[in-house]
């Protein structure tokens, strides 16, 4: 799981959310009285303070990291050194944010600042740093990993960016920039490690600070450290080996004051109680032995024996029979006799914990790891406490986290029962999010696997105790499609600035409120298109928000302003879209990525759409300038690496070539240029390259470590371009790889329910590819009456058009969403990304859902946008089919103002 998730679960118990919009009462400093001349304004986590006078563009810049215990303090005297001096600052707002970037899954990169102090120049940062630092002497912090630490103290320095400046980064994305000598803007690396841009010197007076931080070494220890296993902000898990002996180990480092765990211990005490507890446990079947407790500088270290297993979590995906399209009872049969000997043992080691008074507390499946021998091992003893001691703990996996008020051993037993269901049904963070839910997955576990109804039952009551089932799931267009918009409307908060439906994390990047994937304008284009209504409130959101986009936000059509512009003019909001669009071709677009999600292909695809109905040449030109420059740096089939993710291009729809093979098939129809046709051909066969047939015939994208299917960067999301090529021209190889995508397309277990990556892209797939292909165009397989679209009421009260699903295959999925389905806003919601809380998004919740659906069931035609053939016609017929004469020229299109570049306090 993307650790990063974990932050944006503190502000709200349903919603991803970030601290800063939730107006958690504000540090007491920020309330002071400034003098004349100075300014005080907010934005996202941060008080930012100016003094009036000029700020340099980027330079060494000074943080200051402060624990929750004196952060009011070092405010303080920061306050009181940096207003007479005139010296610009800003600081975090609240505690609550404080504690998001000290806490134990706070992104490393920034972890622990509380302050960015700016001078002026290099002989103004070494003044503050002597003086400032003497004021703060003695003042406990955690260390910031991406700067050097000036001393022992709270100060901190890192070359980077004072103001708000982006740039394109070698991925095609769009990222915050620094100049280098000749003033082109490169990518201002945020890492957690301490990194000096090639043409800076380093001050002198920051070399004896440098020389301090390198000369602390593991060289000296008697142990080896051989590789990474994890990180986390509370520090590393690493494996080696014992110098004098060889055997094998795993150390666990806690670093002083980072970590922040809910009862506000930090890395390093949690590491000191491990080592006691394991101690106290030594000789448990089950229970890795503690070796040695020793520190490196202010660190702390555990050594302890290595177990040589699998994660339980990685276990289970390599044995679960119900990710094969066609499993058969046989491999149920014999997961479950794996599946319940593994609970067996699990729950043998807890009792024998219990024996010596101790509640494990942390039962989730990463801490199970499985030998090939199938023995079982509990690690990870940070919150394991006396039974007197115990209570919810304060970390932890949320699928298995108790109610809050239990104790003592109730806890692991609460544990055990969640385990009982992860087995069998890896969907246990929705657990916490409505615990009832529960009932619903026994039935279904109890469906597809042999498994004794007690052995539910009995978890099903420690879980939710006398609870009913939650609503039932059905499948009745148009009371799902109402049920679903009812939930999406309930979570609207126009009154926000940020966001107006509640996603993914994603929508706290800059622009991210507005975009198709994870913003407003996705919701408003699903709502639309399935006949739930237009919201004209709704609406002047999203218009406003695209009249005064912010610095920074991406350009795209899934990520950024031309997503927006699509969904204005398909809202009927045409000059508005008009005008996102000239803003956008102000811009640096053309070294954008090749990719759909935010690169040319998206871009040209919707400034084809706009020209087609508008009959503006000039979008024409433009579009065709997407295609060629997408032509031209394609590379060959074989340019891009065998694997896709980690550090290497992602393959696939959103993020790959596919979505580049779109742009290229739609400007082979615009031009009818051939070559395109095989552009189109070559960027195929380079996702096909990053894919692998897996043992029951399903072709997956490989990324190294597992394979993916899904609709962003899997295999359906490749097969949707295979079939609009394979429309236009016969390709043995691409018809032979249709078989194993659609076979990816029938199993029966999804984690996710989303449209990007889960179960709702596999159904918009399935709908596009299946038996009933091609009947929109037709007009046939629908009732003739049109939807009512002012507005949801409900589906008793009118007729709806309804499409009948004919597919089995179709109608399997459309059911087996029901899994994810929870009870909200008198409807039904889905949980997003990592399950922890509900979404509202088009890429990732459920307004992706009911777009999905809306295409399996819905009267009218309803697909992704410009991702459908029937989206490519123009209505108005009033565009020409070729390019306008004379190339592209961005000095040719009219001024727009960006705010590109603009110069804000970073």
């Amino acid at each position: 799981m993307d650790d990063r998730y974990e932050a944006f679960c503190m502000a709200s118990p349903l919603f991803y959310d970030a601290l800063h919009s939730t107006r958690k009462a504000s540090f007491r400093t920020a309330e002071r009285a400034l003098p004349a001349g100075w300014s005080r304004h907010e934005r996202d986590d941060w008080w930012i303070f100016s003094s009036g006078r000029d700020v340099p563009a980027q330079g060494w810049k000074i943080h200051v990291s402060a624990t929750l215990g004196n952060a009011d303090w070092v405010l303080d005297t920061v306050w009181d050194y940096c207003v007479p001096r005139g010296v610009d600052f800003k600081f975090l707002r609240s505690p609550s944010a404080l504690l998001a970037r000290v806490s134990k899954y706070a992104p490393r990169g920034y972890s622990g600042k509380l302050v960015t102090i700016y001078p002026v120049d290099d002989g103004a940062c070494h003044t503050v740093l002597r003086e400032l630092g003497d004021l703060l002497d003695g003042a406990e912090n955690p260390y910031i990993l991406s700067d050097l630490r000036w001393g022992a103290g709270p100060l901190h320095v890192r070359y980077g960016a004072f103001t708000s400046r982006f740039c394109v980064g070698p991925d095609g994305t769009v990222v915050p920039a620094i100049a280098d000598p000749t003033g082109t803007l490169v990518p201002d690396r945020r890492a957690p490690v301490f990194h000096v841009p090639q043409w800076v010197t380093l001050p002198d007076f920051l070399a004896p600070h440098l020389a301090a931080r390198n000369a602390v070494s593991v060289a000296d220890l008697p142990y080896t450290i051989e590789r990474v296993l994890h990180f986390s902000n509370g520090g590393g898990i690493y494996a080696g080996t014992e110098k004098a002996t060889g055997r094998r180990v795993v150390l666990k480092e806690g670093r002083p004051h980072a970590g922040i765990d809910a009862r506000g211990d930090d890395a390093v005490r949690r590491v000191e109680r491990e080592y006691d507890v394991l101690r106290r446990l030594a000789g448990i079947p089950g229970v890795p032995e503690a070796l040695d407790l020793f520190s490196v500088g202010e660190h702390r270290f555990l050594a302890m024996e290595h177990v040589d297993g699998t994660p339980l979590n990685k276990a289970v995906v390599r044995r679960y029979p119900l990710v094969d399209a066609d499993p058969g009872p046989d491999a149920a049969a014999e997961y479950a006799r794996w599946a319940l000997r593994v609970h067996a043992q699990v729950e043998r080691t807890v009792h024998c914990i219990h024996q010596r008074g101790i509640v494990y507390g942390d039962m989730h499946m990463f801490n199970v790891l499985v030998t090939e021998e199938g023995e079982t091992y509990l690690v990870d003893y940070e919150v394991a406490a006396p039974v007197e001691e115990a209570t919810r703990p304060a970390l932890g996996n949320q699928g298995f986290s108790p109610p809050r008020g239990t104790t003592g051993f109730d806890v692991d037993r609460y544990g055990l029962a969640c385990l009982r269901f992860a087995l069998f049904l890896p969907l246990s963070n929705m657990t916490w999010l409505h615990r009832p839910v529960v009932r619903r997955h026994a039935e279904v576990v109890a469906e597809h696997f042999p498994v004794p109804r007690a052995f539910l039952d009995e978890g099903a009551e420690v879980i939710a105790p006398g609870a009913p089932p939650p609503p039932p799931w059905h499948t009745d267009w148009p009371r799902l499609r109402d049920d679903l918009a009812r939930a999406i409307l309930a979570s609207a908060t126009p009154d926000r600035d940020d966001r107006l439906f509640p996603g993914d994390i994603e929508q706290f990047g800059t622009g991210g409120g507005l975009n198709l994937a994870y913003g407003a304008a996705g919701v408003l284009y699903a709502l639309s298109v399935t006949g739930a209504g237009r919201h004209p409130e709704l609406e002047r959101w999203l218009l406003r928000k695209v009249a005064a986009p912010e610095s920074g936000t991406p350009l795209g059509l899934y990520d950024g302003l031309h997503g927006a512009a699509f969904v204005l003019d398909h809202l009927g909001h045409r000059q508005p879209a008009l005008d996102t669009v000239d803003l956008c071709l102000r811009e640096d677009w053309e070294r954008l990525g090749l990719d759909l999600r935010g690169g040319l292909a998206g871009i040209g695809l919707n400034l084809l759409h706009l020209a087609d109905h508008t009959g503006e040449p000039a979008l024409r030109v433009a579009a065709h300038r997407a295609a060629e420059l997408t032509a031209e740096r394609l590379g060959t089939v074989d340019s891009v690496p065998a694997t896709s993710g980690g550090a290497n291009p992602y393959a696939g729809l959103m993020r790959g070539s596919a979505g580049a093979a779109l742009l290229l098939l739609r400007a082979y129809d615009d031009t009818g240029d051939r070559g395109y046709l095989d552009a189109a051909a070559v960027a195929l066969r380079q996702d096909l390259r990053r894919c692998v047939t897996r043992d029951g015939g399903e072709l997956h994208v490989d990324e190294g470590w597992r394979t993916m299917p899904y609709l962003d960067v899997g295999s359906v999301g490749i097969g949707l371009v295979l079939d609009e090529y394979l429309a236009r021209h016969d390709d043995g190889e691409f018809a032979a790889a249709v078989p194993g995508i659609e076979r990816a397309a029938q199993s029966t277990m999804y984690i996710l329910p989303g449209l990007f990556s889960g179960r709702a892209g596999i159904l918009l797939y399935l709908v596009g590819h299946g038996p009933d292909r091609g009947l929109w165009r037709s007009g046939a397989g629908r009732e003739a009456t049109s939807p009512d679209r002012t507005g949801v009421r409900g589906g008793s009260e009118r007729s709806e058009p309804t499409r009948t699903v004919s597919d089995p295959l179709v109608a399997k999925q459309v059911r087996n969403l029901g899994w994810h389905a929870l009870p909200y806003g008198g409807g039904f919601a889905f949980p997003g990304t990592a399950l922890m809380r509900l979404s509202m998004d088009l890429a990732t919740g459920t307004a992706g859902v009911l777009l999905a659906l809306g295409a399996a069931l819905h009267g009218e035609p309803v697909h992704l946008p410009l991702l459908h053939p029937s989206a490519w016609s123009a209505p108005d017929a009033a565009a020409p089919r070729t390019p306008a004469p004379g190339r592209w020229d961005a000095a040719a299109q009219s001024p727009a103002p960006t705010g590109a570049g603009q110069v804000t306090p970073t």
